[in-house]
């Protein structure tokens, strides 16, 4: 099923033309960014291990992906509510 995909998808770039390409160009490296970016934070993680900096790296909690709505305030903005309260 994939291979066929592909080369659907390989079969339609000719005919592509030049702003087609660089949608699917931003596409192509917006799909791979990641993937290189995890690679390097892992990189970079093992090496703070390896050198005895840290003895362990904790992961960030797991977004459960709930549009969370905005909460209406009234008066004054919060930050200068806070700021006005440490003083």
């Amino acid at each position: 099923m994939a291979e066929a995909v592909l080369q659907r998808v390989l079969s339609e770039i000719p005919v592509l033309d030049q702003h087609e390409l660089q949608q699917v160009q931003w596409a192509v490296q917006a799909r791979l960014a990641p993937q290189s970016q995890a690679q390097k934070r892992r990189a970079f993680y093992h090496a703070l291990r390896a050198s005895g900096l840290v003895r362990q790296i904790k992961t960030h909690p797991v977004s459960d992906g709930v549009q969370r709505q905005l909460v209406q305030v009234q008066g004054p903005p919060v930050s200068q509510t806070i700021i006005e309260e440490r003083r």
